[in-house]
């Protein structure tokens, strides 16, 4: 059975939602596997990890190291997209071919299927999947649309739920923020968050901690907001910028909050998976699934043009969500459900 493989995500990005699906894959791998990890902070990874790596920005290293390898594993995320680029899509195609005309099985793990929003991504993916000798989806969107194709596929939750659970310890603890920088949202529509956040921070009377999830793209944002005049006097004396590099981290400051409010995927699942009280921002659709999976308040940022008038009703939301951790049957019966993931690894792999 093939235990060298190449696996292949956004790792290495200073994303810790890409850092915890690496944590889980690693985990679900079978004993004896000796896996070379594509990555963009090669000696971050290596040092934190544990793994050899390959550089994932340079195409020709990373197709070069495939050949050394006996299985292609694509990590999870959605990695067959067309939202970051067509060229992004392109990338994964390459391997994904290189891969098969050596005779090297294909993997996704965990995977969803899309944003692809060109016809033309639709008609490569189509293609694509046939190939491809094992697949595991991450939600049943993902299964749905890949089943419209012909191609039929277990469907779990999002890998990162394999990661352990913690019992919460929050009452009384801070609110944390994991929110980024988005396009859907003009002045106004921030000052409608800013607004609604000022009043449950008052409310409960507690500092509002701003984390990073992403270490480039997410930090400076409680600066540029406090630049651009939208930050309330009151919430600006709250508030302040965390510095955490791991997913652990992430997970020990959600694990005393009163409330974690997420834009970020993993940052809702790690908050939740630490026990913490939860309500998400959803910029994408995998926000809102998961925020619906944990029964937590979510509003869709891409559907809903902020008005003024919504910060109260958004704010009583949020309180209402406060101190109230989300059900562990709940928390278990998603855990449970990345063991297809595991199967998949274990029969292509162990």
């Amino acid at each position: 059975m093939p235990n060298r493989p190449l696996l292949c995500g956004y790792y290495g990005e200073h994303n810790l939602g890409d850092d915890a699906l690496l944590t889980a894959l690693l985990a679900q791998l079978p004993a004896g596997c000796d896996p070379l990890v594509t990555a963009f902070d090669r000696e971050e990874v290596e040092r934190c990890f544990g793994v050899r790596t390959v550089d994932r920005r340079r195409l020709a290293s990373v197709l070069q190291a495939l050949g050394g390898c006996d299985a292609l594993v694509l990590g999870g995320g959605s990695l067959l997209q067309d939202v970051t680029s067509f060229g992004s899509l392109i990338y994964y195609t390459g391997l994904i071919l290189r891969a098969r005309l050596a005779g090297l099985p294909v993997l996704l793990w965990g995977q969803g299927l899309g944003p692809l929003r060109r016809r033309r991504s639709r008609l490569l993916v189509q293609r694509l999947l046939p190939l491809v000798q094992g697949i595991t989806w991450r939600d049943a969107g993902s299964a749905a649309l890949a089943a419209e194709w012909g191609v039929q596929a277990p469907v779990g939750s999002d890998p990162v739920w394999s990661l352990p659970a913690q019992c919460w310890q929050g009452p009384g603890g801070p609110i944390v923020l994991c929110w980024r920088p988005t396009r859907l949202l003009n002045d106004s529509g921030w000052a409608v968050l800013l607004q609604a956040l000022d009043q449950v921070a008052r409310r409960l009377d507690r500092p509002v901690h701003w984390l990073p999830f992403h270490r480039e793209q997410d930090t400076g944002l409680l600066q540029e907001l406090k630049e651009r005049s939208l930050l309330p006097q009151g919430l600006e004396a709250r508030s302040r910028e965390l510095q955490v590099r791991t997913p652990e981290e992430a997970c020990e400051q959600f694990h005393g909050a009163a409330l974690v409010v997420s834009m970020r995927l993993h940052g809702l699942i790690l908050a939740a998976l630490a026990g913490a009280p939860c309500a998400a921002l959803s910029y994408d659709p995998k926000v809102r699934r998961a925020a619906d999976a944990l029964a937590c308040p979510c509003i869709d940022l891409e559907a809903t043009a902020l008005a003024a008038h919504q910060a109260g009703p958004l704010a009583q939301s949020w309180l209402s969500a406060a101190e109230i951790p989300p059900a562990g049957a709940t928390i278990e019966q998603l855990r449970q459900q990345t063991a297809v993931h595991a199967a998949l690894l274990h029969q292509q792999l162990g």
